[in-house]
This record gives structure tokens, C-alpha cells and sequence, in this order.
């Protein structure tokens, strides 16, 4: 079973097959963020595409491997043997400073890659809460419709007071407002060291 799925992923995401039990409308949702998050590497700027590459690299067990024969065979080309004249002798004045400017380029890309993604995730962060916000409004007016209709049928639901908390408006900023107050509690309440 699982070298079938392993060779289904080898075989590419053309090959395979669609998973028969998700309904039409999430499927629809998986191609609009396949869709969203090709459209967003395309419009990559060259800088960002240029520190995206390197990240990955950099982030692979290659980068390891090609650092590993390097610092193995520099030595070797800077120690005298076979003749050759050592261009860095020893402390190795040169490979220090190029793996002293190697660190501070790689950092400087991944920072690049970070913040990229840093702020793709606001965006999607921003559109979660949009997205609750809405479902938030819409559970609340869709309750509101039940009661109505509970009320028409003749079932009583006066006594339910969950019901009737839930179908206030939840505003945002009040919510906001009072995690605030939590935490500035929270904050009161620690002992000073």
C-alpha cells in the first residue's frame, strides 16, 4: 500500500487520480489556493526569487556535502603536499573571510525568504479572520432565523439562555478589547522577581 502511494507521488500530480469523496466545492477551493499560490510565485520579484533558490539550497543535505569537501580539500591544497604552492597557508586568513561573507549572505537571503513569507502568512491570517467574521455574521443571523421559525412551529425556547447569548452580534473590537484586559490581568497578577 504505501509504495503504491509513494509511486502515485513519484509519477507527478497529473498521473494521479482525483480522490472520489471530496465534494465538487472543495475541490473547486484546493484548485483556487493551488491557483493563488502559483500566481504569487510568479509575481515574485527577481530579488526574491533569487533568495528563494538559495534558501533552498542552502537548506539542503548537498549544501552540507559540497561544504564538508570543501573544508576538507582546501586544507589539502594549502598544506604543501603534491607540490602544490599554498595560496592561504594556514590559519587560513582567506577560507575564514569567505565563509565569514558566505554567513552573512546566506543569512541576509533567508531573512529575504522570511519576511516573504511572514507576510504571505498575514495575508492569510487577514483573510481567516475575514472569512470568521463573516461565518461568525452568518451563524448568528441563521440562528436568528431559527428561533424565528421555533417561534412560528409553537416550540418554546424562552428558557434557553445559550441560545439567546449566542445570537448577539459579536463585535470584533469587543472581543479584542477584552483579551486585552486578560492579558493586562494576567500581567498584574505575576509576582516581581
Amino acid at each position: 500500500m504505501l509504495s503504491e502511494k509513494s509511486q502515485d507521488l513519484e509519477q507527478g500530480p497529473e498521473q494521479l487520480e482525483r480522490v472520489p469523496s471530496l465534494s465538487h466545492i472543495l475541490q473547486e477551493n484546493i484548485r483556487t489556493i493551488v491557483e493563488h499560490r502559483k500566481q504569487t510565485a510568479l509575481h515574485r520579484s527577481l530579488q526574491e526569487r533569487i533568495a528563494d533558490k538559495v534558501t533552498d539550497f542552502s537548506g539542503h543535505m548537498g549544501f552540507v556535502a559540497l561544504h564538508i569537501v570543501w573544508f576538507v580539500v582546501w586544507p589539502v591544497l594549502n598544506s604543501g603536499w603534491f607540490g602544490l604552492i599554498p595560496f592561504d597557508p594556514f590559519p587560513y586568513g582567506l577560507l575564514t573571510m569567505i565563509v565569514s561573507l558566505e554567513a552573512i549572505f546566506l543569512s541576509t537571503f533567508v531573512l529575504i525568504s522570511q519576511n516573504r513569507m511572514s507576510e504571505q502568512d498575514q495575508q492569510r491570517a487577514e483573510l481567516d479572520l475575514q472569512i470568521n467574521l463573516l461565518t461568525e455574521r452568518e451563524l448568528t443571523r441563521v440562528l436568528i432565523m431559527l428561533d424565528h421559525i421555533e417561534d412560528r412551529l409553537g416550540i418554546d425556547n424562552e428558557g434557553d439562555t445559550e441560545l439567546s447569548e449566542l445570537e448577539k452580534e459579536t463585535r470584533p473590537e469587543d472581543v479584542l478589547k477584552e483579551i486585552e484586559r486578560e492579558d493586562w490581568g494576567k500581567k498584574e497578577k505575576k509576582p516581581s522577581v
